[in-house]
């Protein structure tokens, strides 16, 4: 089978691992390039030396994980980061959240309290926990809340707070003071972004602040990430996590994961990525 990439004919078809690094390298070349000044499709594809097409289908890709601003004929550097609306992330790299919410449910002890925080990725880990029997969710999820409340044997308790418009998230001095007084056994974090060494990205400082003390009230801290979350954009806010986190993702790429691992992360893969040329993820 002969695969063009970039104007160039292999005699065998890349393995998706090739194929992803590929893609990855020439996505941080791209950025550079961006970052440099160079913004026309035909300098960038001159200077990658793969076809306009394929900077066009990057661009897309960047543009939609908030690295870069698309413009007409080209991109810029990235313009503040920009938060989706809750419904539009459901739709979002749903298989892998699916399954990420599915992995997570299997961390949860007997009789456990966790933290459940707001986002669609937790809301896949809600739906997994209807019918448990014995458990006690405290959640800043006002979507999530109301779902479980008539679950039986689920006792939901909401943290209180302002709500976030974009994410339904409660947030604020009254989401602080209810999380001071518990200490869960797990609390399960979704994300913007997250860094192996930086913790976890959100839109806004007081999202990250709320995450923050989530965590530090928390015997076990899991971070919930699809793949498209593992690059870190242009969020701008950040909250640092405590030594010997989970991560659970359906990035499969041991070169993004061994960053997370040196720094002392539990990785945990569901195995489900998969990217071509022409299948990128988009930012959740």
């Amino acid at each position: 089978m002969m695969i063009s990439r970039g104007g160039t004919h292999a005699d065998a078809e890349p393995a998706p691992t090739e194929y992803r690094r590929g893609t990855r390298a020439r996505h941080e070349q791209l950025l550079e390039l961006v970052r440099a000044g160079a913004t026309g499709v035909d300098d960038l594809a001159s200077a990658l030396d793969v076809s306009s097409s394929t900077v066009r289908r990057d661009l897309a890709h960047l543009s939609s994980i908030g690295a870069i601003t698309r413009r007409y004929g080209g991109a810029s550097s990235a313009a503040p980061f920009q938060e989706r609306e809750l419904s539009e992330r459901f739709t979002v790299e749903h298989d892998a959240k699916v399954a990420i919410g599915a992995r997570a449910a299997e961390l949860i002890p007997a009789g456990a309290t966790i933290f459940l925080d707001a986002g669609s990725t937790c809301g896949e880990l809600a739906r997994q926990l209807w019918g448990l029997a014995g458990i006690t969710v405290l959640t800043r999820s006002l979507d999530s809340a109301i779902y479980l409340a008539s679950s039986p044997g689920v006792d939901v308790v909401v943290t209180g707070g302002k709500v976030a418009r974009t994410s339904h998230g409660l947030e604020g001095p009254l989401a602080d003071a209810a999380l001071s007084r518990y200490m869960v056994d797990v609390a399960f974090l979704g994300v913007d972004a997250v860094d192996p060494s930086d913790g976890v990205g959100e839109p806004t400082l007081p999202e990250a602040h709320v995450k923050d003390t989530a965590a530090r009230r928390s015997r076990r801290v899991v971070v919930l990430a699809d793949a498209t979350k593992l690059d870190r954009g242009s969020v701008p806010a950040w909250a640092p996590l405590p030594l010997g986190w989970t991560l659970i993702t359906n990035e499969v790429d041991d070169l993004i994961l061994n960053r997370y691992r040196a720094e002392g992360v539990d990785v945990i893969s569901t195995g489900s990525v998969l990217r071509g040329e022409g299948a990128e993820s988009t930012h959740d």
